[in-house]
């Protein structure tokens, strides 16, 4: 009886592909239907966001609309391979917000409070940067400080300063970005008053 089942599966499977190949929209109806709360809880469970998570499982039935030759039914069963492709596309964009974000450091952070010239000059100024820095993550409201060494400092993801602060995963990623531009401010005022002294 399993057996039978598990053909049964396929074959259905196997059938809803086809239907795609051919462009058949009601096949991509059914398909949705069918498995988009699955790829949506995994994305979800992924991500930790909702937003990010719709644009998972938009972005997975997408990709087998627009590939459906991509989903082999000889290798495995439909809903197995959308449970993978969810998993994978939410740690693609798990990652990205993360390379975003440390790149996001880099760009902020610093801008303008290097200057540039010979190495010496180059060691100075990235002494007095780290001094400014310090100073002005110091004068932060300690809500958006502890955010910000949380993540930059010691390197934690988004999550990771959600759960260590108490606070939902979207309440720290705005205590960051208004943390960032309030440093970014205060980098970028501090070096103009440098720059005006003789």
């Amino acid at each position: 009886m399993t057996q039978q089942r598990v053909t049964g599966a396929a074959r259905d499977d196997a059938r809803l592909r086809d239907r795609l190949v051919f462009g058949d929209e009601t096949a991509f109806t059914d398909l949705h239907e069918r498995f988009s709360s699955l790829v949506y809880t995994i994305a979800a469970r992924v991500t930790r966001d909702g937003r990010a998570a719709e644009d998972v499982t938009q972005e997975v039935f997408l990709a087998l609309w627009q590939r459906p030759h991509a989903f082999d039914p000889a290798k495995g069963s439909l809903r197995g391979w959308l449970a993978m492709m969810a998993h994978r596309r939410a740690v693609d964009l798990v990652r990205r917000e993360e390379t975003q974000r440390r790149a996001s450091l880099d760009g902020r952070l610093y801008a303008g409070a290097v200057s540039r010239g010979d190495p010496v000059g180059d060691q100075v100024s990235d002494a007095d940067a780290a001094e400014r820095l310090g100073t002005a993550l110091r004068d932060l409201p300690e809500h958006l400080s502890r955010a910000i060494t949380l993540a930059y400092l010691e390197g934690r993801t988004y999550r990771e300063v959600a759960i260590e602060l108490g606070v939902p995963e979207g309440t720290a990623k705005s205590r960051l970005r208004e943390g960032l531009r309030r440093l970014s401010v205060a980098l970028h005022g501090i070096h103009a008053h440098a720059g005006e002294q003789p």
